[in-house]
């Protein structure tokens, strides 16, 4: 059993109507904090074998950031996988879908 612990914090403040104004994260193991934008939180129930997530985006987010946000999350994933599964070929795909997005969505531009 480990003995040490951290703490991540979300502070969301929100308008009248439940909307995200401003999302803080703190990590109470370092001097880490700070504002964002968006935030995307996924945890896996094992007893459920179901993921839970929490996405969150304040209302100031723009269309184009959360493209690009979204578009480096998958890059992420592609790479996480890889390191959890020692999945190279499944890792590739994930990447290749991320890359082939980006470009359908404008952030990317194909070479050649």
């Amino acid at each position: 059993m480990s003995t040490k612990k951290s703490e991540l914090t979300f502070e969301i403040g929100m308008d009248e109507n439940n909307v995200p104004e401003s999302i803080v994260w703190k990590a109470s193991d370092s001097e880490d904090k700070g504002a964002c934008d968006a935030a995307f939180l996924t945890i896996w129930d094992t007893n459920e074998k179901n993921t839970l997530r929490i996405d969150l985006w304040t209302k100031d987010m723009q269309v184009d950031d959360m493209k690009i946000f979204v578009h480096q999350m998958l890059l992420s994933l592609s790479d996480t996988y890889q390191r959890a599964t020692n999945d190279e070929q499944n890792a590739k795909e994930i990447k290749q879908f991320a890359l082939e997005l980006g470009e359908k969505m404008g952030i990317l531009k194909r070479e050649g």
